[in-house]
């Protein structure tokens, strides 16, 4: 082949297809989880998002909660993967051995929130989250009170969310969508020096915590009594007025090791009687989804 300007722009195209399908088929799960905020600053201030909007019956003067002096910045991040194609290896029609890696680099940007999400889940025990207290803590401030969404325990972890709201438990910011960069012309240092080709993932991203209120974390037994626990203790919350915030957990997020306990717990017809012996209807069963994150896995 001969590597002259049309041929590059010809190769991106290709490349940048492959990488765009890639991508695109992947499977994820963050979007389940965190909801997608588009960010025209680096730093973007969530302090609109720090209490659950009520509606009061409205007797003489409005009720206005103020923002004033509150704040919940997050800052954007910058991420990239780079892969090098040998200038042989194009004069030698060898485009199609970098198809796959090409591809695999497209995967693996779209499956990257999914492993900041589960860090953050798996850290939510010591990473603070708008209140100062760890995002999973047993004394959130709530008025003149504390409430709690930790279920304690010292084994494998899981979590208990409610995603069926506007606002998620975790924030994805979006500055700058990935895509496929390169760096290909013949005037370029590493093209002279190495007489090789860069193509590259380029994106600008974070994810941070949403409304604590939203997630359950655990470390105790994932058994019908400590789901039923933390079910209860999700929908029991009330905001600084003492009104219900009507949380509804519809999703068990675990990891592989816990997936079999998790589909038992939501997915039998019928479990054991410790009682009475035998087995009694799951009343549990359908109450919630399973959702098995593999970058969970200890």
């Amino acid at each position: 082949m001969i590597i002259d300007g049309n041929a590059l722009a010809n190769i991106y195209v290709g490349l940048n297809t492959v990488f765009n399908a890639a991508f695109q088929a992947s499977e994820v799960w963050h979007p389940q989880v965190a909801m997608t905020v588009p960010a025209t600053t680096r730093i973007v201030d969530y302090k609109f998002m720090l209490d659950f909007p009520m509606v009061r019956e409205w007797i003489g003067d409005r009720v206005v909660r103020s923002l004033a002096g509150k704040s919940y910045q997050i800052t954007t991040q910058d991420w990239e993967g780079t892969i090098e194609v040998d200038r042989n290896d194009l004069r030698d029609d060898q485009i199609g051995l970098y198809s796959h890696l090409v591809a695999a680099l497209g995967e693996e940007a779209r499956a990257h929130p999914d492993r900041l999400i589960a860090d953050l889940l798996l850290n939510g025990w010591n990473n603070l989250c708008f209140d100062g207290k760890p995002f999973f803590a047993a004394n959130h401030p709530v008025e003149d009170g504390t409430a709690s969404n930790d279920g304690g325990g010292a084994g494998i972890p899981w979590f208990l969310l409610d995603t069926r709201r506007s606002i998620k438990p975790f924030i994805y910011q979006l500055r700058q969508p990935v895509q496929l960069t390169r760096m290909d012309r013949a005037d370029d240092e590493h093209v002279f020096m190495r007489r090789a080709y860069r193509f590259g993932v380029d994106a600008r991203y974070t994810c941070a915590y949403g409304l604590w209120q939203l997630a359950y974390g655990s470390r105790q037994t994932l058994n019908l009594e400590n789901y039923a626990a933390a079910r209860a203790a999700m929908m029991s919350l009330r905001n600084a007025d003492g009104r219900p915030l009507r949380i509804k957990p519809d999703l068990l997020v675990v990891p592989p090791s816990l997936e079999a306990a998790a589909r038992e717990i939501l997915e039998s017809g019928y479990v054991p009687d410790p009682n009475a012996g035998g087995l009694k209807n799951n009343v549990w069963k359908s109450s919630a989804r399973v959702l098995v994150a593999p970058e969970l896995a200890g």
